[in-house]
């Protein structure tokens, strides 16, 4: 459902702050259904059947033309206006996107709290093999947002977003305009000045599979090879490889340590 539009907020249409449904989910366009149609199919595809409600969105929107969202969130309804599901959406810098779906079971305190694998490459320097703990406090006056990273040995990052509701009206969008008039490029940014950051501190770079990744590490230097953890250990031994990054854990109970110099 789409919110009263002041003349200052464009939909689908360039502005100086809009919202496009083509950055969202599968990234069809509104004469196709749009970002609800996706939505929509997304959540039966899930089990999840009695969303028929109100969805609305809490995501970054487009400033002069431009934006970059690293995770959107879409509350789901029930035709009783009760919450029946959370979808986050995240996006890396790499323009590839996913979405992970939060059943909003009964809430504790008003909060909901879901895990789920993680399933999606976001950061060079995280591994792939973490767990995801969500912590939302749907929005009222105020909401919450607290996303806890964990591998085997414990806690590795936690994000947190805090904001409180604003009404959508023109004079509330051209204070929101000015006073960040260059939100996406603050938000990119920020983003590689972090990852700059990190880098010069000798933090080892985590790559998936695939033509685009093994293309990054070679520009880094390196000569990437994925392979079957069954056949790295020989591939050590025998020098065929010389050598390999995976999350400590996994160098421990595949005994990689063993043919590593």
């Amino acid at each position: 459902k789409q919110a009263p539009r002041p003349g200052k907020w464009h939909i689908n249409r360039r502005g100086p702050l809009s919202f496009f449904e083509i950055d969202h989910g599968d990234g069809r366009p509104p004469e196709k259904g749009g970002a609800i149609a996706w939505l929509d199919e997304l959540l039966r595809r899930e089990g999840i059947h009695d969303a028929t409600g109100e969805a609305w969105l809490q995501t970054y929107p487009r400033v002069l033309g431009y934006t970059f969202k690293p995770v959107s969130f879409w509350y789901c309804h029930r035709a009783d206006d009760t919450l029946a599901a959370i979808v986050v959406e995240v996006n890396n810098t790499f323009g590839e996107r996913h979405a992970y779906i939060i059943p909003a079971d009964a809430p504790v305190d008003g909060e909901i709290v879901q895990s789920c694998e993680k399933a999606f490459y976001v950061s060079p320097f995280m591994d792939m093999d973490l767990k995801y703990q969500f912590k939302v406090r749907p929005p009222t006056e105020k909401f919450t947002i607290k996303i806890d990273t964990s591998d085997v040995e414990g806690l590795v990052l936690t994000a947190r977003h805090l904001g409180r509701r604003v009404e959508l009206t023109d004079q509330a969008l051209l204070g929101a305009f000015f006073k960040i008039p260059f939100l996406t490029l603050k938000v990119v940014g920020g983003i590689h000045w972090e990852a700059l950051k990190i880098w010069l501190k000798g933090v080892k770079l985590r790559m998936p599979g695939g033509d685009a990744w093994q293309f990054l590490g070679e520009s880094l230097g390196a000569n990437p090879i994925p392979m079957a953890y069954a056949e790295v250990y020989t591939g050590l031994q025998t020098g065929a490889i010389d050598g390999q990054d995976n999350p400590l854990p996994n160098v421990k109970n595949m005994k990689f340590y063993e043919v590593m110099s």
